[in-house]
């Protein structure tokens, strides 16, 4: 009987747990599923008649609040999937530092096939659910989107949250990845992408680690293909070619792309709205069934869809040295063994895929402070700058060039802040992950991520005096 996603999560903790002095009964309680809400409720269609929808809200762990994770809409949601999928949610954020437990939930719908007016009559009862059994709030447990959800459905939470939550002033913080118009923040959409191309470059700069796969340092001129060109592969894909990696392979859930001499992903989905398919694409091979893009030659496979993507069927067929987990649970345990086996470097989910809880928690702090981030500093950085712009041409006794005054006069904004505070917590946070990796002479990165999870989580537990 194969082991469910959960089991799975489960597998890598107790791989992790064994380099550990963790007390036995503290490492059972991080690996413990604290609170899990499952629900039905009667939503009305646009015909007039009553289907019955079921959801699920999971709280992993509450050795901080709030509980964090996204709402998952798809026909095949499970409690074994939210379960695993907020467990994930606990351990990521330990590694990239930020203050929350990990929560995840799921709705049983077809965001695809379904009205937006019956999606919000279903995301509006799905919060009325969580309020009444105070499965959401802003110090409580925080939603954000995930497959099948986005801005949209995150502005009716929080319109419903306003009217029937008890904290009206706060409210906006129940939610996060809410459209800038309703005070999310600048780079939420592109961060989890992002964050997986840097910590795809953080792992290639080190000569070290790269050396052993023949890859050479750097991201440029890297071949990389992304499976799954949603919203995590899409901004992963274009933040790699804007680093001058080539994107030699892309897939969607009706297809896949595979040309050698690299793809132009902006062109490649321009033509998938206009035809409806990928097929037609000049010089590029097209495969219908688009798992078939794993197996294809590149240097970094980004596997970015869903879980169990690569499992131990096809795992002996990948032609890669590197693999970076955008998804969640891309990578079944049995996957894992057969790749590093066969020599294959895997960046782990719980680090890789970290970057939209991170730019969460800077949404989260705006809602909760209520200002932007740059309205205090914007114009006094302003001035400052072109204070320095004046004194520079007093010296040099010229102006400096249009093209470098403008730049150095910007003024940064949100969007400037945000990125470069990820860029930030991802570098620290991958050291923190590669030291003991090093230090300890640990299996791979995904043993040593986990570790420090576990090693954070507990030592929260100590400071809380939960456990004497």
């Amino acid at each position: 009987m194969s082991s469910s996603f959960f089991d799975d999560v489960n597998h890598y903790f107790d791989a992790a747990r064994r380099y550990t002095d963790v007390p036995q009964g503290i490492l059972e309680q991080i690996r413990a599923c604290n609170a899990v809400y499952r629900m039905r409720f009667p939503v009305r269609q646009d015909d007039g008649s009553v289907v019955v929808v079921r959801g699920y809200r999971a709280e992993h762990s509450h050795h901080r609040l709030p509980t964090k994770g996204g709402i998952r809409y798809a026909l095949d949601v499970s409690q074994n999937e939210v379960m695993a999928l907020a467990a994930l949610m606990t351990y990521k954020c330990a590694v990239v530092d930020v203050p929350f437990g990990g929560a995840k939930g799921g709705v049983c719908v077809d965001p695809r096939t379904e009205s937006p007016s019956f999606l919000e009559r279903v995301t509006r009862r799905y919060t009325s659910e969580l309020i009444r059994k105070r499965f959401i709030g802003p110090d409580v447990d925080v939603p954000a989107p995930d497959v099948g959800t986005g801005e949209r459905e995150m502005g009716w939470i929080a319109d419903t949250y306003k009217a029937q939550g008890p904290d009206t002033l706060n409210w906006l913080a129940c939610v996060t990845g809410k459209a800038l118009a309703m005070h999310g923040v600048g780079g939420r959409r592109e961060a989890t992408g992002l964050g997986a191309v840097l910590a795809l470059d953080l792992f290639l700069s080190e000569r070290e680690d790269v050396k052993p796969l023949g890859l050479g340092t750097g991201i440029a001129g890297k071949r990389i293909i992304v499976s799954g060109l949603g919203k995590v592969g899409l901004h992963a894909a274009l933040a790699a070619i804007e680093r001058d990696a080539i994107v030699v392979g892309v897939s969607v859930s009706d297809g896949a792309l595979y040309d050698e001499g690299g793809l132009d992903v902006e062109s490649v989905l321009r033509h998938r709205t206009e035809t409806g398919s990928l097929r037609g694409i000049a010089g590029a091979q097209f495969f219908a069934d688009p798992d078939t893009i794993l197996e294809r030659p590149c240097d970094i496979l980004i596997p970015a869809a869903l879980e169990h993507q690569i499992t131990s069927e096809n795992a002996s067929r990948l032609k890669t040295k590197l693999i970076v987990e955008a998804a969640n649970g891309p990578i079944t345990p049995e996957a894992d063994s057969i790749l590093r086996n066969a020599g294959v470097t895997i960046v782990p989910d719980i680090y890789a895929n970290a970057g939209g809880v991170v730019v969460s928690y800077f949404e989260w702090i705006k809602n909760l402070s209520h200002i932007s981030f740059e309205r205090m500093t914007r114009r006094y950085q302003q001035i400052a700058n072109n204070r320095l712009l004046d004194v520079i041409t007093r010296l040099t006794g010229k102006p400096l060039p249009p093209e470098d005054a403008a730049v150095l006069s910007r003024a940064p904004n949100e969007i400037d802040f945000v990125r470069t505070a990820l860029e930030n917590t991802m570098a620290i946070s991958y050291e923190k992950v590669r030291e003991p990796w090093k230090r300890r002479s640990l299996p791979d990165l995904r043993t040593s991520a986990y570790l420090m999870s576990i090693e954070s989580i507990a030592n929260s537990y100590a400071l809380d005096g939960i456990f004497p």
